[in-house]
């Protein structure tokens, strides 16, 4: 009976050593060091399996530990499949719940103010962190996916930078950009001067995109918006290079020439009146803001200064003589 009782006891003891190994093991970081490990969980996966997925990526676990965790914390039929990192610093106890709550590897892309679709388009082909399931689509098809209502893409993205779990498709990037470009736009529409000459809320995106090409100074793209509405107002030429050397394409090589302003495109704004068809960029909020509220101004003209301003004239003369100023 005695060496029973000793048994009992030593075995008590031993399993109490064992169990706070155990728990001691479980709040300790798996690395202290180092860069993240990337590793994927496949669908389906048990704790069991995930365990060794995990361990076969590289990170310093013991597959039946992270299993008797997992059940231990009651999440063995939580964890989600995905692609996630592990940071220095993570312990077995953070990683299980990590892995219950789904908390992806987070991969960023950012769309520039003033891009093209197609410096997007290319941006996106590019990432390494999506997957490319748009890239054998033409952008007719493409827009058929993402909204039946356009065909034409241009401008009808909003610029910014969008955060995605690792292994996302670039259509979810493409219909997440698309629908805050709406978004903005709608709400910019609904604030609007019902005075301003825009048949639509398009036509604005038209507007703003011009913005967004023609200044880079933030302060002065209410001005810049407010003598284009003037001249819409009033019948005259937007006569803006931004849009010639978008409707010039490829043959654009840095630089106007004559030739290039007399010869006709629907985007050429010194042969057309009115807006070109489309926009001719990705307009961010600011050119939105501009676009739609536009600076209560005579001015009809301006000139680059030299020093990334504008000089603003209400008339022909004035504007001559800016011109002859900062320009000859």
């Amino acid at each position: 009976m005695a060496f029973f009782k000793k048994l009992v006891v030593s075995s008590v003891i031993a399993a109490i050593g064992v169990g706070g190994t155990f728990v001691y093991w479980a709040q300790q970081p798996i690395t202290t060091e180092g860069e993240a490990i990337p590793f994927t969980i496949t669908p389906g996966s048990g704790a069991h399996a995930a365990g060794q997925q995990i361990a076969d990526a590289g990170v310093p676990i013991v597959p039946i530990l992270f299993n008797l965790l997992a059940r231990i914390e009651g999440k063995t039929s939580k964890i989600k499949a995905g692609s996630y990192e592990l940071k220095p610093g993570t312990t077995p106890q953070r990683l299980i719940t990590q892995l219950a709550r789904g908390e992806f590897a987070q991969e960023s892309l950012t769309i520039i103010e003033g891009w093209t679709f197609r410096q997007m388009r290319a941006a996106m082909a590019s990432h390494p962190g999506l997957k490319h399931d748009t890239v054998g689509l033409s952008d007719k098809e493409l827009m058929a996916k993402i909204s039946p209502e356009y065909v034409q893409p241009e401008g009808l993205f909003f610029p910014d930078t969008y955060l995605f779990a690792k292994g996302a498709s670039e259509m979810q990037i493409f219909k997440q950009a698309h629908a805050a470009m709406i978004g903005r736009l709608s709400e910019a529409w609904d604030k609007r001067d019902p005075a301003l000459p825009y048949k639509n809320p398009y036509e604005a995106l038209i507007m703003a995109s011009i913005v967004e090409k023609e200044t880079g100074q933030k302060s002065e793209r209410a001005m810049i918006a407010g003598v284009f509405v003037n001249r819409l107002k009033t019948g005259m030429l937007l006569q803006t290079d931004p849009t010639v050397i978008y409707g010039m394409g490829d043959n654009y090589q840095g630089k106007i020439r004559k030739r290039d302003l007399e010869a006709d495109t629907p985007y050429n704004t010194y042969t057309r009146g009115g807006l070109p068809p489309t926009p001719i960029a990705l307009a961010g909020a600011q050119s939105l803001t501009a676009a739609l509220a536009p600076a209560r101004t005579q001015a009809l003209y301006f000139v680059a200064r030299g020093d990334g301003t504008s000089q603003f004239s209400a008339n022909l003369p004035d504007h001559n003589r800016a011109v002859n100023q900062y320009q000859r």
